[in-house]
């Protein structure tokens, strides 16, 4: 069963335990987060890699999708028309991950807040 972290976020209960049954054993879920726009469901940030649920319009498949922090080159926050959140954050509710052998990966958070703690966790991992 994967151990959840002592400052877990999470949005929806029913996303948490869709992450669970993706993860190894000692594999610490760190958060949670629904998203918005057309392709990503949800997105599970772990002490190992990040899961989302891909949603594609382009296919009928659905499909979880792992992409480990060894294969991930950068995490980015957009500007959003030079605004900061706070410590020289922006505020945002878009995240890119650029990784090593596939396309970038965007997730739209439901709001800036949840974005910036996502690229925290991630940042934590690929120093």
């Amino acid at each position: 069963m994967a151990i959840h972290a002592d400052d877990l976020i999470f949005d929806r209960p029913d996303q948490l335990e869709k992450i669970e049954g993706m993860c190894q054993p000692d594999e610490i879920i760190r958060a949670v987060f629904d998203c918005k726009g057309a392709q990503t469901g949800f997105v599970g940030i772990t002490n190992r890699r990040v899961i989302f649920y891909d949603k594609s319009l382009t296919t009928e498949r659905k499909a979880m999708i792992t992409i480990p922090y060894s294969r991930m080159s950068l995490v980015g926050s957009e500007d959003n028309k030079g605004r900061f959140f706070k410590k020289g954050h922006f505020v945002t509710d878009r995240l890119t991950i650029k990784g090593l052998g596939f396309e970038d990966t965007s997730f739209e958070f439901r709001g800036g807040d949840k974005a910036h703690i996502a690229h925290r966790i991630i940042a934590e991992y690929l120093t």
